[in-house]
């Protein structure tokens, strides 16, 4: 039975699968390769997963959602047509279509992956993510940090010369850099950091704000059907500056209307902020692993915003050197998950192929602070960056006279105040009555590759107590509730997905013409309908390449026009220092 390897991204997921020799990407239902991280709530109560849900977030925006990976982990809930979600349940949505997808595909059922996360995911975001397998009725052991993934797939796909690579992840909702050493058959991620909060959609709303401030338009003012729109824009801007020396961004729906030309320079003065922001992380790994960029022989930049003409340059002049040429950034992480996946399931060509990952983050154990004992301190026994599996011990004593037990509280942070980090666990062990610091106990943590943090206390009598930390994981009764609520929801069928998404498109496209433009969206809207009622098959997919060309034709026109003008050339200095 086939393990998937799944890229859950902010704003595309895809799925890949080792077999014959090679990770092979999984084509959705709705054709290529690459599903929107998007659910909508059709009025029939129908979910829509993808496309059809993307398009409906400016038709719908009260029965639709998208970036939800950015709030994994946390409370945050989402209302779609008055039913509420969890970030992961949502995720779990996209990643029952893409088991879907493989299994229409594979000809056979799936039931276990390795799902790619963000490097600098900490645990209640990984713990999400296992829950959304969970959910979709996935078995998830492994998550493997997406840089690793990149990186693996960079080896297998690219060569196995040894070199020291720093791998640059821009997805669309986060940043991740990352410091791989490849040595004959081992991968070895020595160092991470990143930025959650930092991704293409951030570019997207500092464009759409920028167009917004240039044309007199309070962007904030605007409903969220309007702001999406102007996003969506953006977007669409920002791909185009990928290969076009000049665009305009151009916006007529009845009460907004104005039209401004942007170049990546116009670009990186609104966007000066992100670029700064990226820097940080970039310095952390070499501090971290005390290397400079002269040790550094590769440059590997991979997530959808990487092929930004701007922020190659950026981090091209930031390390003094150009990116690899032969990356492929939108695949490369799903690709290097299905690796993983064959890896997992010991497939005889990989089994010579080692993947060390490294922790993220430090974890340690509250302490005694005698400068202020209101504040306990944090005192490390993993540190961020140590390669899994790892296990360290350490030895603590007593800080009262007749103390009889000790409480040992489970952090994780960079912060030397525990109030500042996170809680993960606790636990209590007695010890003999003794003058203060007579009595001890050693406190060891073992970390391994899947997430899952040991820890033992053992006093000087032998008494031990142990407390395993599973990434806080759902109960299997939890789980099993929360399944038959997303199961009894209407998932619509693979073969009706693309009618939907079609629907969605069009009903989109209508909110954003006005006039005669408007009124043709409305009747070939209406004949498509009509088309879909007949439920013949070949009537239906002649209608839906019509149609196709149809909506081709309406966003060429409202597309942005190339114009002729000066290339962008390399970054000046007064640009630098607005970066």
């Amino acid at each position: 039975m086939a393990i998937l390897g799944i890229d859950l991204g902010t704003t595309n997921s895809l799925a890949a699968v080792w077999r014959g020799g090679r990770a092979e990407l999984i084509p959705s239902a709705a054709g290529g390769f690459l599903t929107p991280s998007a659910v909508s709530i059709d009025e029939d109560g129908a979910i829509l997963v993808g496309k059809a849900a993307q398009d409906r977030l400016i038709s719908h925006p009260d029965r639709s959602a998208a970036r939800f990976k950015r709030f994994m982990g946390t409370d945050k809930v989402f209302s779609l047509g008055g039913k509420l979600f969890r970030p992961e349940e949502l995720s779990a949505l996209v990643l029952r279509r893409l088991r879907e997808d493989a299994e229409a595909y594979l000809g056979e059922p799936v039931e276990e992956a390795v799902i790619s996360v963000p490097a600098y995911f900490a645990e209640a975001q990984r713990a999400a993510t296992k829950r959304a397998g969970a959910l979709a009725g996935l078995k998830v052991e492994r998550l493997v940090n997406e840089p690793s993934a990149a990186a693996v797939a960079a080896h297998v796909h690219e060569g196995e010369d040894d070199k020291v690579c720093l791998v640059f992840d821009l997805g669309g909702g986060t940043l991740d850099v990352s410091l791989v050493e490849r040595f004959e058959n081992v991968i070895s991620v020595t160092a991470v950091s990143g930025d959650n909060r930092l991704g293409g959609s951030d570019f997207d709303q500092a464009i759409a704000q920028g167009f917004c401030e240039e044309c007199g338009i309070d962007f904030n003012a605007l409903s969220t059907s309007r702001q999406e729109m102007l996003i969506r824009q953006a977007e669409s801007c920002k791909m185009a500056l990928t290969t076009q020396k000049l665009v305009v961004m151009t916006v007529d729906d009845g009460t907004i209307q104005a039209s401004l030309p942007m170049t990546n320079e116009w670009l990186i003065r609104k966007c000066a902020r992100l670029f700064r922001r990226m820097t940080a992380p970039v310095q952390q790994v070499f501090r971290d692993v005390g290397l400079s960029l002269e040790d550094l022989d590769e440059l590997v930049l991979v997530g959808g915003s990487s092929h930004m003409p701007s922020v190659r340059q950026y981090i091209s002049q930031v390390l003094g050197r150009e990116p690899a040429e032969d990356t492929r950034p939108d695949t490369a992480i799903a690709l290097g998950a299905g690796i993983c996946a064959g890896m997992k399931a010991r497939a005889e060509d990989l089994r010579e192929l080692v993947l060390t990952d490294v922790c993220p983050f430090t974890l340690g154990v509250a302490t005694f602070n005698e400068a202020d004992p209101r504040r306990t301190l944090m005192t490390p026994l993993i540190e961020r960056n140590s390669v899994l599996p790892t296990s360290k011990v350490d030895t603590f004593y007593t800080i009262r006279d007749n103390q009889n037990k000790v409480d040992v509280e489970v952090y994780q942070g960079e912060n030397p105040y525990c109030d500042n980090n996170r809680l993960l666990g606790k636990l209590t062990l007695p010890v003999p009555p003794a003058p203060r610091g007579k009595q001890s106990v050693e406190i060891r943590f073992t970390y391994d590759i899947n997430g899952l943090l040991e820890v033992e206390v053992v006093n000087q009598n032998g008494q031990n107590k142990s407390l395993v930390l599973k990434n806080q994981d759902m109960d299997q009764r939890e789980v099993e509730r929360r399944l038959k609520e997303l199961s009894a929801l209407k998932l619509h069928p693979r073969d009706q997905e693309v009618p939907r998404a079609m629907l969605a498109r069009a009903e989109r496209l209508y909110t954003m013409t006005v006039g005669s433009l408007r009124a043709q969206v409305e009747q070939m809207l209406t004949w498509y309908q009509s088309c879909l009622a007949t439920q013949e098959t070949i009537r239906v997919a002649k209608a839906t390449r019509r149609m196709e060309y149809f909506l081709n034709n309406v966003e060429s026109y409202l597309g942005q026009e190339l114009l002729d003008g000066p290339l962008p050339g390399q970054w000046e200095e007064d640009e630098e220092e607005n970066i």
